[in-house]
């Protein structure tokens, strides 16, 4: 006979609920007693958004008049996109992404004004290990593509210089990747982190940014060809700032004339995001900018305005009061 301590099964410790649930004979009344259920929940904002999204999932289901075979379909993709991640990939955030799901959230919860900078996607490729570089050194090791130096400055909407912000920035090499999708990857490249300094002003050298796929050989690449849908990206360069007491910035930079810049694959890209790189053919200027082999670079040049946490609340208060005002008027017209 085991000496070892008897397991039960046991329940999470919640009671039945105190009211009638009516034993389904109808497809409809599983979506009643699923929200009846979920008016338990304690948190309102919980709350709000599970009724919101049994709402419409319900809707879509029987909208699409879902088959079983469908639904498991359905499962099966989701489970395959979740096994696909790994510490340096995110294939969740890529399903997202190419859902426009990831812009939508990103651009809701960052209005700017007062000419701030706008926003784009985090994507799946952000890590936290890049290397501090000083103003004016590289990102990107040597033969990673063709010269690129980044310069400007990190302001307020008044045009006030802000010191000392924190920029993380990372890119493609010419080949169209990450650091992270090479697998004998020993050390970050083609992404550094620095601080502006006491003017606001920040520069490094980095490399040109290419067009290139996202990752193709997982759930989402098998998506995007169902859908008869390109997996390109156009060129571009991302940074993220930060800095005490104004709202964190993550945004890219797309230089104009690529054709992937209208189809974007994760819809990253905004109008006031696409930049101008400037031909620098001077061997000496190239020299004297730290690339070693000298002849020419490409120069861009942004100076970046971040809003106050303060301006930022204010400003997603007030878009949510207009959103507010425009569903209590549609309410009242149906």
């Amino acid at each position: 006979m085991s000496d070892a301590p008897e397991v039960k099964a046991t329940s999470n410790g919640i009671s039945p609920p105190n009211f009638h649930l009516p034993l389904p004979d109808r497809p409809e009344i599983i979506t009643a007693n699923i929200q009846k259920l979920t008016e338990l929940t304690p948190n309102p904002r919980h709350r709000f958004i599970f009724k919101a999204l049994v709402k419409h999932l319900h809707q879509f289901v029987n909208e699409t008049s879902l088959t079983t075979d469908e639904w498991m379909a359905a499962i099966d993709f989701l489970t395959r996109t979740g096994q696909k991640c790994t510490p340096l990939r995110q294939e969740t955030i890529l399903l997202s992404d190419v859902l426009g799901v990831s812009a939508l959230v990103d651009s809701l919860n960052n209005p700017v004004e007062g000419g701030a900078t706008e926003n784009s996607v985090l994507g799946p490729f952000y890590t936290e290990d890049a290397a501090d570089v000083e103003f004016g050194e590289s990102i990107a090791s040597e033969g990673k593509g063709d010269y690129m130096y980044v310069e400007g400055r990190i302001l307020t909407t008044d045009g006030q210089p802000i010191p000392n912000a924190i920029i993380e920035t990372w890119e493609t090499d010419d080949h169209g990747f990450y650091d992270t999708q090479y697998a004998d990857r020993s050390h970050p490249d083609c992404r550094g982190r620095l601080r502006s300094d006491d003017d606001g002003k920040f520069g490094y050298r980095a490399v040109v940014p290419v067009a290139y796929p996202i990752p193709g050989d997982g759930p989402v690449g098998e998506l995007l060809l169902l859908l008869g849908r390109h997996n390109m990206r156009p060129n571009h360069l991302h940074m993220m700032v930060e800095a005490p007491g104004f709202h964190k910035l993550v945004t890219a930079f797309y230089p104009e004339g690529c054709d992937y810049l209208r189809s974007d694959c994760v819809f990253g890209v905004k109008k006031s995001l696409v930049v101008n790189l400037k031909d620098v053919v001077d061997d000496e200027e190239t020299r004297k900018r730290g690339f070693p082999q000298g002849g020419s670079f490409k120069l861009l040049q942004y100076d970046i305005v971040l809003l106050t946490e303060d301006q930022s609340a204010t400003i997603r208060a007030g878009v949510e009061e207009r959103y507010t005002i425009t569903q209590d008027h549609k309410s009242n017209k149906s």
